[in-house]
């Protein structure tokens, strides 16, 4: 997994062997939420389903905001964990892909954060096990919400069939109860996404990736993470090195983020914490180290004409080359 410090920072480690990753999910149950902010939401009515009801025949609902922008860009959030949140209108929200590796409409569901995370306070909230469960909303408010959110994306069947994700996970900092940071992900849990967040909890826990690159990672497409990309440009790819001396291999692809002007250079290996160097032929570099499954997200600081460009990938004794 990779990550970019202050002077490149990271995005979206790949993890094709996520499916083994650590056993740190975060996924259970809670009932309160003392670390959140006060919520600028409205007081709860006696009728919840009435409060999830939509807002606007056109337009999902103003979320509570608070705080500005992140440093991952993401918007912080009041939402109270204790009330009902308004989800936008049914049929308005429309996911990207389907099944297991689908995503929210970023419109609908572009992530929010908890204000009371940051990388200030990471060691006493999300890297203190069992912290997510203090601050989970129950189910009496997610229940409700659910339906609503489920109604927005046109999700049909029983409730059991999707989860109501928290797209930046809690575990991550995620905002606890706003609309813009849950939806119905099909499939229930533990899922793709699951083992993907405990990784990149586990990356920002033990200092190698910060808390808004892991942010970012998952926003900017989770998928990818998972070797599953379903958007954007699709990714090149040159075959794998043959094995060095050393018994060191790599292979690589990369793929444009018109999001963040770059490249994500794709590094597959058998060399795990190795650094791992990028260069193209007009003298840019970048760099960054595989994580403990050998793989890296090299950012690649490139403009969209660079399309076509051979790079060539340097992880210890390996070598391997892909076209931006």
């Amino acid at each position: 997994m990779t990550v970019r410090r202050a002077a490149m920072p990271r995005r979206r480690p790949p993890l094709a062997a996520v499916a083994c990753a650590l056993a740190l999910a975060g996924c259970g149950g809670a009932t309160s939420a003392t670390s959140i902010a006060t919520s600028s939401a409205p007081p709860a009515t006696s009728n919840p389903a009435a409060t999830s009801s939509a807002t606007s025949p056109t337009a999902p609902p103003p979320a509570p905001e608070g705080g500005g922008r992140s440093p991952s860009g993401l918007g912080h959030s009041t939402a109270s964990a204790q009330v009902v949140q308004s989800q936008p209108p049914p049929g308005s929200c429309h996911a990207l892909g389907s099944g297991l590796y689908s995503r929210p409409d970023p419109h609908c569901t572009p992530g929010a954060l908890n204000p009371a995370v940051t990388q200030a306070t990471i060691q006493h909230t999300i890297c203190v096990m069992g912290w997510t469960s203090t601050v989970r909303p129950p189910e009496s408010v997610t229940e409700p919400e659910k339906r609503a959110s489920m109604a927005a994306y046109g999700a049909t069947g029983p409730l059991s069939a999707y989860e109501y994700d928290h797209f930046v996970p809690l575990q991550l900092g995620g905002a606890v109860n706003d609309p813009r940071n849950l939806w119905p992900e099909p499939g229930a849990s533990p899922n793709p996404k699951d083992a993907v967040e405990s990784d990149l909890r586990s990356e920002v826990c033990a200092g190698r990736m910060t808390l808004a690159d892991a942010q970012r990672a998952i926003v900017s497409d989770w998928t990818k993470l998972a070797g599953q990309g379903t958007t954007g440009t699709p990714s090149t790819s040159k075959p794998a090195s043959p094995p060095s001396s050393s018994g060191a291999r790599c292979s690589a692809s990369a793929s444009y983020s018109s999001r963040y002007h770059d490249y994500d250079v794709y590094v597959h290996s058998n060399q795990p914490s190795r650094t791992v160097t990028v260069t193209d032929d007009s003298g840019r570099t970048a760099s960054y180290h595989t994580n403990a499954s050998g793989y890296a997200d090299v950012y690649f600081k490139a403009p969209a004409s660079a399309a076509g460009e051979t790079v060539t990938v340097h992880v210890d004794g390996a070598t391997c080359q892909t076209t931006l």
